[in-house]
């Protein structure tokens, strides 16, 4: 059996019901699962620095265009991102949406996530 959690920051009462409820649903002992506590990431990925390619260094891939991906000029054009026509089917829907998404994002509370789709059909148009 698992030691039962406190709340940080309980109001009144509030801790002793959490007590009760971990008390009536006991969770099985650990399975040897990390909890994540005292975890190190770079003991499990490595060091993430490592990888960061300098602005000046030269590139990995010479013979593939900047615009490779793009809807012009050189390299592969859009078929390349292996969209599928739901995808382009539900971007035309989403851009007949534009003018109220835009009011969304345009409000102050809107999250940034909505305003970086907003942005992204902006540009995709």
């Amino acid at each position: 059996m698992q030691p039962q959690a406190q709340l940080p920051n309980a109001n009144y009462g509030e801790q002793k019901a959490y007590k009760q409820l971990q008390q009536d649903a006991p969770m099985a002992a650990s399975s040897g699962v990390p909890s994540g506590q005292g975890m190190d990431f770079a003991s499990m990925f490595g060091n993430p620095a490592s990888r960061v390619v300098p602005l000046g260094a030269d590139t990995s891939q010479p013979n593939t265009p900047v615009t490779d991906g793009a809807a012009m000029g050189m390299g592969a054009g859009l078929d390349a991102l292996g969209l599928t026509p739901e995808d382009m089917q539900s971007n035309a829907k989403l851009k007949a949406w534009l003018p109220a998404l835009e009011g969304m994002a345009n409000k102050p509370d809107s999250s940034a996530a909505a305003r970086a789709l907003i942005r992204q059909l902006k540009a995709a148009q």
